[in-house]
């Protein structure tokens, strides 16, 4: 029975470097995939920001709407923004205005005149600057008013975003259900993607800094697939060498029993 034991560990032994090794060049892989994935998303928020303004799809497209087609592509649209606003917490690391840090994302509602809503980023504020009365003169225009802005997907909330906090105005994410249900809004009215303003929609107080949309991106994709692969190949060099030391360990034992 001995024999077969040994037999039957190394067949084990020999499955489970295999399938380690499946999964380090399915990871590496993987991440080549989204490196091309993150090379055409860069691309994209670095073309299209800067084409020619052109009118949001309306209830019309909803349907057919696919955000791939939308992200970042700069429009230009008129409506009425509502009174109430929603806050989104945010860091700016990296601000494009003189404002940074840990802070909020001002979000409103802008009602078309057909009838239909969208959420609207109108920009970033400081945490110390929250609430309202602290930044007089960012109240939103009234009456009809054409904004400029850059259209973002849905930020469906992860598995690690914190709840949402109505009573204190405090969200995390710009999920479009999430906000506009505390907005008010119809959902069958409301668009399923939201507007980033640009810069120059800042108000002449400063608050909110509008022109925050993210639009660079880290990209370590190629150093995760080379670091897998990497592993791969050194898992592949381990058994090699193994295998090799059996090998020379075999032969010396014949030559000594000889």
């Amino acid at each position: 029975m001995a024999p077969r034991t040994i037999s039957g560990a190394r067949v084990l032994l020999a499955l489970l470097i295999l399938s380690a090794f499946a999964i380090l060049v399915g990871l590496g892989t993987w991440q080549l995939q989204r490196l091309a994935w993150k090379e055409a998303l860069i691309a994209t928020a670095g073309e299209r920001p800067g084409l020619p303004a052109v009118a949001p799809p309306g209830p019309g497209d909803w349907a057919a709407f696919d955000i791939k087609d939308w992200d970042f592509r700069r429009v230009r649209l008129t409506g009425t923004f509502g009174e109430k606003e929603a806050h989104a917490w945010a860091v700016l690391a990296e601000p494009h205005g003189p404002l940074g840090g840990a802070g909020e994302f001002v979000v409103a509602p802008l009602t078309t005149a057909e009838g239909w809503s969208v959420l609207v980023n109108r920009g970033f504020v400081p945490e110390a600057q929250k609430d309202r009365s602290t930044r007089h003169g960012s109240e939103p225009p009234s009456g009809p008013v054409t904004i400029e802005g850059i259209i973002r997907r849905d930020d469906t909330p992860g598995m690690f975003t914190p709840d949402p906090d109505p009573a204190a105005n405090r969200f995390y994410g710009r999920h479009i259900a999430t906000l506009a249900r505390f907005l008010g809004l119809d959902p069958a009215k409301t668009a399923p993607y939201s507007i980033d303003l640009v810069a120059s929609e800042t108000p002449p107080g400063g608050l909110p800094q509008a022109g925050e949309s993210v639009v660079t991106f880290r990209n370590p994709h190629l150093q995760y697939a080379l670091t897998w692969y990497g592993l791969a190949a050194a898992l592949v060099g381990v058994v090699i060498a193994v295998l090799v030391k059996r090998r020379r360990e075999g032969r010396a034992a014949k030559a000594d029993a000889v």
